[in-house]
């Protein structure tokens, strides 16, 4: 079949091009409430709080994004604050858990799930502060953005990557008793001096809608730049998917977890969509760590790779905000050696997989703050399997 790709890219465009006024409705909605949740929080980290996240099918990989997010900043030096996936059993281990200086964060989409309102509940009651996206069962609850699940998903993305940088603004905050230290480039207004609280909130207030028009502006520029890529990515996918091939994706932390997304969305897709075979090799923590531990972490999903891929007709996609991961530019290496589609989706100015040319195909959002990166890269793979499900129903 002969894909019509100039057709593809207008729609890849207009797909991203949407998603704007739904982030700039939400953002404005919800800056007031978020800053003043961000400083309660703030206040329970101090005191030895916790954050527990869990979901089910698809939104277990938000509860996954929100721990490294937390644990491991992306930015250096930066406290590791305590988060934790608390799995899909999360009814069964959270009561055993929790504490009531703990922070909950509950994830389902495309509509509320009663176990994790159940969850909820029982944290509130318990006196932890509790956050639910979506439903009603939270202190701080939250409607679905929009009807696609997809563009709900990227939503709260961009919620608890702000919700995390906000936490630190109020930590370096000086009514905390810290210096305002590496979060002056991130919050200039701060500056050294203290300043009464209401103030403060209100000038996180306005730079969460700074930050939100920062991500509208890349992703409309991805639009412009990349929807072509975007559309002969999903050609090619389908085209192999349609000789009986498989996704097979990868990614380092956040980016892990965006492999492991996109695979979610693949195998259990939103009503009305087809499954795709797909599996993601960051996924699997036992072969992770034994492959790290015997040989080197370079060599993490590039093992996987040899044990997974198959057939030619599979796809490897790589996920990486820099570009230069080694134990990506392996996997890609490989999957090219054995006669793989080769597909990444990269940040920066493209780093390693592009200047090497390591992928048949790849997307660039380019921008240099990971978080940003990342919310756009999840709108860039969330366009690319609608084309997908469409050229499925076309042919």
């Amino acid at each position: 079949m002969t894909v019509d790709t100039s057709a593809l890219t207008t729609r890849s465009r207009t797909e991203l091009l949407r998603r704007n006024k739904i982030f700039e409705t939400f953002f404005r909605a919800e800056a007031p409430r978020l800053a003043e949740a961000c400083h309660e929080m703030s206040r329970r980290f101090l005191a030895g709080g916790r954050l527990l996240a869990f979901g089910r099918g698809s939104a277990t990989t938000d509860a996954e994004h929100v721990s490294v997010e937390f644990v491991h900043p992306v930015i250096v030096g930066k406290r590791a604050l305590p988060a934790l996936d608390v799995g899909q059993d999360f009814e069964r281990r959270l009561p055993v858990i929790l504490r009531p200086e703990d922070m909950v964060m509950g994830f389902s989409f495309p509509a509320a799930d009663p176990a994790v309102e159940r969850a909820l509940l029982t944290a509130r009651e318990r006196g932890a502060l509790t956050f639910a996206l979506t439903g009603e069962a939270g202190d701080y609850p939250f409607e679905l953005p929009d009807e696609d699940p997809f563009v709900c998903q990227e939503v709260f993305e961009v919620l608890y990557h702000m919700v995390w940088e906000t936490v630190h603004v109020y930590f370096e905050h000086r009514e905390q008793g810290h210096d305002v230290g590496a979060s002056s480039f991130l919050y200039p207004f701060l500056g050294k001096g203290e300043q009464q609280l209401k103030e403060v909130v209100k000038e996180v207030q306005g730079s969460m809608l700074q930050k939100m028009e920062e991500v509208n502006g890349m992703r409309a520029a991805a639009a412009e730049t990349e929807a072509s890529a975007i559309s002969e990515i999903a050609a090619a996918i389908s085209e192999r998917l349609g000789r009986g091939g498989k996704i097979i994706a990868f990614g380092n932390g956040g980016s892990a977890t965006d492999a492991n997304d996109l695979v979610a969305d693949c195998v259990a897709p939103p009503p009305g969509m087809e499954p795709i075979p797909a599996i993601s090799l960051s996924a699997e923590p036992a072969n992770i760590t034994a492959i790290a531990n015997d040989i080197g972490s370079e060599a993490i999903f590039a093992r996987q790779l040899i044990a997974h891929a198959r057939t030619e007709d599979d796809v490897a996609v790589g996920i990486s905000t820099s570009g230069g991961s080694a134990n990506i530019l392996h996997a890609l290496a490989e999957a090219r050696k054995r006669g793989l589609l080769t597909v990444g989706i990269v940040g920066y100015d493209g780093g390693r997989i592009v200047g090497e040319r390591l992928a048949d195909h790849a997307v660039v959002v380019r921008s240099n703050y990971i978080p940003r990166i990342q919310e756009v890269q999840a709108s860039v793979y969330h366009v690319m399997l609608g084309l997908i499900e469409e050229l499925r129903e076309e042919g």
